[in-house]
């Protein structure tokens, strides 16, 4: 049984999720948080550089900070993974695996998981050298030689930390040129302990006991103690799609420029929307503007 109506039942607790839960308590909002993991996928950042106000700050402690200015405002944040919700009379249904919270409006700030090669040997060695993240398992690598899987920004950011410990990065990516922003790019070309492999996909992950090698698609083949991947993540929308909301082609919820989907009372924000620029900072707007949108939903009756 729920135990009250809230305003606004957010999913999610990373930046879109986290700075909307502060607007909603700004708009006087009976507001509660929902998330797997508080914190989102931004807490495996080593060093966030482009966040107004901190010229260097690892993403757990922005993180942290942006969670007790929520919670000092009053709105919980709960460790709850959201299993289903459905409509009802008065809004929405969202349930937990422990408890049922009724809803006037839902916002999603689901984020993306992360996407996997799908190769040979990927699944098996999973935590014997195999990591999505390099913050967490960076430090077991120390003058090992390594592989980072992926040519955006942020596998180029992976690489450069790796190289804190590892002796030797390779950058293995899909086309001629990988992608980071430019002061990325040129940190990256600065630092001999790091080798570009272009025009390369990784089809199997070698070993015994523990990653030994990559076989990559031209014939090559490289020995690493660790492959790291980072090729972006897949938008944690199947529960929108259930209520009739309208994703993409790539699975992202579609929304307007203020956070509004097809359905009337359901929101989205962040990096699990159609939104072009998937930034925390991006992010974080986002979720201040739906809440404008679902306030104004509430008092107003429409969208």
């Amino acid at each position: 049984m729920a135990d009250k109506m809230f305003d606004i039942v957010i999913i999610g607790g990373g930046p879109a999720g986290l700075t909307a839960a502060i607007y909603a308590a700004r708009f006087k909002m009976s507001a509660v948080v929902l998330a797997k993991m508080p914190g989102g996928l931004l807490t495996s950042a080593h060093l966030i550089e482009n966040w107004p106000g901190f010229e260097s700050i690892t993403g757990i402690d922005l993180m942290k900070r942006i969670q007790d200015h929520v919670e000092k405002l009053g709105v919980k944040v709960l460790i709850e993974d959201v299993i289903d919700i459905n409509k009802s009379k008065e809004g929405f249904k969202v349930r937990t695996e422990g408890k049922t919270y009724d809803a006037r409006t839902i916002l999603f700030a689901t984020g993306t998981e992360r996407r996997r090669l799908g190769v040979r040997g990927e699944s098996d060695f999973l935590g014997k050298g195999v990591s999505y993240c390099a913050v967490c398992d960076g430090p077991f690598f120390k003058e090992k030689t390594v592989a980072v899987v992926g040519g955006s920004d942020a596998a180029a950011k992976e690489a450069l930390l790796l190289t804190r410990w590892a002796k030797k990065v390779y950058i293995i990516y899909r086309k001629q040129e990988i992608r980071p922003e430019p002061a990325t790019a040129d940190a990256v070309k600065a630092n001999k302990k790091i080798e570009i492999v272009a025009n390369a996909n990784v089809t199997e992950i070698m070993g015994k006991r523990f990653v030994e090698a990559v076989q990559l698609d031209n014939g090559k083949k490289l020995s690493v103690d660790g492959v790291f991947i980072e090729i972006g993540g897949n938008p944690i929308s199947a529960m929108a799609k259930k209520l009739g909301v309208s994703l993409n082609d790539r699975g992202e919820i579609v929304t307007d420029k203020d956070g509004r989907t097809n359905v009337p009372g359901i929101y989205a924000a962040g990096d699990v929307t159609n939104r072009t620029y998937k930034q925390a900072l991006m992010a974080a707007a986002e979720g201040a503007s739906a809440i404008f949108s679902a306030y104004r939903f509430m008092k107003e009756g429409k969208e």
